[in-house]
């Protein structure tokens, strides 16, 4: 192997730009789009324009992000707006989604893309410090084997641009007569597509939490996310799913105890937001929105385990040796 041609320090670099001084993520989570049309307009999503997405993304990041870690934002409504007006805040981490929102096709065989006109490169050109793919999956779906080609497709792109990527499988159910699932199928599903897709290149996996709400007892929790740390070949992080900020403390403490690394939190911090005037969605993400991602913070950077104390694709990697920029992809 042609150590320094292969050394990927942008991805470290970027990784780094995203986490705690101790390796430890505590993201706000905001690429949200077709969902936070339905947060602004329940009756009518369709009324969301686009001067009030941005908007929202904007007063959100302005007033919380500086408590977090890094930033999560869409290309759409978020990421470069956020940029040009200097909302984000300077040194935070800035992760961009490649995909677009939805899914095409049947329900039970949902079908990701990327999004039109945006690009791996692209992000890595705007100074995205790492990238983000949605993709749905379920391991016994009839388009699995596609889901995963472009999950290998995408790492193998953010891989040669040197940029990081945290990928975000969402499971669904397969069975038209059951609306989604929980319990232990939820559980099973979880498991099997961290080991399934964490093997196909990224960075960070960004999982869902293996039970659903109606699963309250810690310690099949416990079990689940032993498991799911044991299948996943990359650092991993909880994503918040919606849920209440209580619940999602509890998740979270139960998660970073088994091996996670953090957190990419969204509407479990500022959903309430979305239904306030601008004075008082300010007050409440000054006040509320912010102290929940700081104490998610302060949480993960205790009990999480570091990224680079992981075994993985971006640790243990030899010291560059002299001249090593010659060899460096340019």
């Amino acid at each position: 192997m042609d150590r320094e041609r292969d050394l990927p320090i942008g991805r470290i670099s970027g990784i780094r730009a995203c986490a705690s001084a101790r390796g430890t993520f505590g993201i706000l989570a905001l690429d949200h789009r077709q969902n936070l049309r339905r947060e602004l307009h329940p009756e009518d999503p369709g009324r969301a324009t686009y001067a009030e997405l941005v908007a929202f993304k904007r007063a959100v990041v302005r007033e919380v992000a500086s408590a977090a870690t890094g930033v999560l934002l869409d290309p759409e409504v978020g990421a470069v707006q956020c940029l040009a007006d200097g909302s984000l805040p300077a040194g935070t981490g800035l992760i961009v989604a490649l995909e677009a929102t939805g899914y095409e096709g049947p329900s039970t065989a949902r079908i990701s893309r990327l999004l039109d006109g945006w690009s791996v490169a692209k992000a890595k050109r705007m100074g995205a410090s790492a990238a983000k793919l949605l993709v749905y999956y379920h391991p016994d779906a009839a388009n699995a084997s596609d889901q995963e080609r472009l999950v290998g497709s995408v790492a193998a792109d953010c891989a040669a641009a040197d940029l990081a990527l945290f990928i975000e499988p969402l499971s669904f159910s397969i069975d038209p007569e059951v609306p989604r699932l929980v319990a232990e199928e939820r559980r099973r599903v979880v498991v099997e597509t961290a080991r399934r897709l964490t093997a196909l290149g990224g960075d960070v996996l960004k999982a869902e939490f293996p039970y659903d709400p109606g699963v309250t007892d810690e310690g099949r929790w416990r079990a689940a996310c032993a498991e799911l740390d044991a299948a996943s070949r990359l650092p991993w992080v909880l994503l918040s799913g919606g849920v209440e900020d209580d619940l999602f403390e509890k998740q979270v403490r139960v998660a970073c105890g088994a091996g996670a690394s953090g957190v990419l939190a969204g509407r479990s911090v500022w959903a309430e937001a979305a239904a306030l005037g601008p004075t008082d969605r300010t007050d409440f993400l000054r006040a509320t929105g912010r102290e929940r991602l700081a104490r998610l913070v302060g949480l993960v950077d205790d009990l999480g385990r570091p990224w680079d104390a992981r075994p993985g694709p971006l640790t243990g990697l030899p010291e560059p040796g002299e001249g090593w920029y010659r060899e460096y992809p340019g």
